[in-house]
C-alpha cells in the first residue's frame, strides 16, 4: 500500500497543488493544504474504492481541506479567489483608473456573491472552475448525475451574474 501511495502522491501533487493555489492564491498555504490533503487521502487511502477518478477523489479531499481551513480562519473567507469567475469581465493591461476601479468593485461583488451561494451550488463551481473537472467528474465526486451538474453550474452561475447586476444597477 505504501508504494501505491507514494505513485499516487507524485502523479497527483502537483495538480491537487494547483487546484488549491487557484483557490488561495497563496503559495505556502496551497502547499500546507496540498499536504493536509494528502495525508487525508493516506488515512483513508483503503477505503476508496476506485466509483471515481483518484484526482475526483483528491480534488474532493482537497476541498473540504480548504472548507474546513476557512471555517477555522473566518477572517479569511473575504479573500477568496474567483478570478475566474471574473473573467467573464474584459481586462486590458491599459485600462484607465476608473476602469481598474470597476473591474475592482465587481470582483468584490463576484466573490461576496460567490460566498453566498447555497453549498451545493459553490461546490460545483468550485469543483467545476478551479478543479478543471468535467461535469461527469463532478457528478461521480457529488453523487449526483452528470446534467444535475451541469444544471446546477449554470444556476449558479446565473445567480452570480443577477447578484452583480442587482448590487451594480446593470
Amino acid at each position: 500500500m505504501k508504494l501505491e501511495f507514494e505513485a499516487l502522491y507524485k502523479e497527483y501533487f502537483s495538480r491537487t497543488y494547483a487546484f488549491l493555489y487557484k483557490l488561495t492564491e497563496q503559495r505556502d498555504l496551497a502547499e500546507e493544504l496540498t499536504q493536509e490533503t494528502f495525508y487525508q487521502a493516506f488515512v483513508s487511502f483503503h477505503r476508496f474504492r476506485g466509483d471515481s477518478d483518484v484526482f475526483t477523489w483528491l480534488a474532493s479531499i482537497a476541498k473540504h481541506t480548504y472548507y474546513r481551513h476557512l471555517r477555522k480562519n473566518k477572517h479569511l473567507i473575504d479573500s477568496i479567489s474567483t478570478d475566474l469567475i471574473a473573467d467573464l469581465y474584459y481586462h486590458d493591461d491599459g485600462e484607465q483608473l476608473e476602469d481598474t476601479v470597476e473591474r475592482q468593485l465587481l470582483l468584490d461583488s463576484t466573490r461576496k456573491a460567490m460566498q453566498s451561494l447555497p453549498d451545493k451550488y459553490r461546490d460545483v463551481m468550485v469543483l467545476r472552475i478551479y478543479a478543471d473537472m468535467s461535469y461527469a467528474e463532478i457528478g461521480k465526486s457529488l453523487h449526483i448525475s452528470e446534467n444535475s451538474a451541469r444544471v446546477i453550474y449554470h444556476r449558479a452561475k446565473k445567480m452570480i451574474l443577477e447578484a452583480i447586476a442587482n448590487e451594480h444597477d446593470l
